[in-house]
């Protein structure tokens, strides 16, 4: 079968990333399959691209994957990426497809589901602490102090993948806010305060769809090392849960997803009624660039 692939302009641009895209079509030009790689604009994380493939499931089997996979690995070389990354559900079609192609597992993803009805989750306050939260773009009282918490991500489980520094100020942290404000959805921080000093330690986020139903996906929680061990990652948890019942009552469950070897957020996330639903591989792909 002929394959013809049209590269294409994608308007998904950021300031920190853009997608090169493909569409395969066959002989008489009906779309068969799309291929995307958002390259990286940050300096740290310009070795790193991320791969979405998708070939219609009655055309498989033709080559089309691998032709377009050829496309990627070709324009991953020309921008100097080093490593291609890509996510597939374990043992899928997909997740063999990659494995066929080199692609290894740099980590897994345990993904878990917490139906919000019924869901009253009872944690103990943790002293010497308190609790804030905002709706949106964080208030300048805290900008600085949630950027700066948010190093607590920095030792987070990366498995075999080199992602190199991820660092954050304080126009970035607002940025990040405003994009999903822009999508129309609702993002809901519950932070942890050290009393003593008054800076902020520790912090999770939760992004709602615009019409406040369906499911919600986490999207980031995170303790700085030295206040850890003090329940505060179950207790903001627990109240973020509480926040979003009471907010959005035609929510139906919160999503999230974990490393497979960070055994402490999922002990966290099944105290909290959090159920696994499925686990996805991020393969990688490392690229030669000679």
């Amino acid at each position: 079968m002929s394959i013809r692939l049209t590269p294409l302009t994608d308007p998904d641009f950021r300031p920190f990333s853009r997608r090169i895209a493909w569409l395969a079509a066959d002989g008489d030009g009906n779309p068969v399959g799309s291929a995307f790689l958002r390259l990286n604009s940050r300096d740290s994380h310009s070795h790193l691209a991320e791969l979405e493939l998708n070939v219609h499931p009655a055309e498989r089997r033709r080559g089309i994957g691998s032709q377009l996979l050829d496309a990627v690995v070709t324009a991953a070389r020309d921008h100097d990426v080093r490593t291609v990354l890509a996510d597939a559900r374990v043992d899928s079609p997909a997740d063999l497809f990659l494995e066929h192609h080199g692609f290894t597992v740099g980590l897994t993803l345990i993904y878990a589901r917490l139906q919000l009805a019924g869901a009253d989750p009872l944690v103990r306050e943790s002293p010497g602490y308190r609790l804030v939260s905002w709706a949106g773009v964080v208030p300048d009282e805290w900008a600085q102090s949630f950027t700066d918490a948010r190093a607590g991500m920095d030792d987070a489980p990366t498995g075999g993948i080199a992602y190199g520094e991820d660092a954050w100020d304080v126009e970035r942290t607002r940025y990040a806010a405003q994009v999903i404000e822009q999508r129309g959805e609702h993002l809901g921080t519950v932070a942890a305060v050290d009393e003593s000093t008054g800076a902020i330690v520790g912090f999770t986020e939760l992004v709602v769809p615009g019409d406040g139903k369906g499911e919600a996906l986490h999207y980031g929680t995170a303790v700085l090392p030295a206040h850890r061990g003090h329940g505060l990652a179950r207790w903001m948890k627990a109240e973020q849960i509480r926040q979003v019942r009471a907010g959005f009552p035609d929510l139906d469950a919160l999503l999230t997803d974990t490393v497979s070897t960070n055994a402490p957020m999922q002990r966290v996330n099944e105290q909290l009624g959090y159920r696994p639903t499925h686990t996805e591989n991020r393969r990688t792909l490392e690229i030669c660039t000679y």
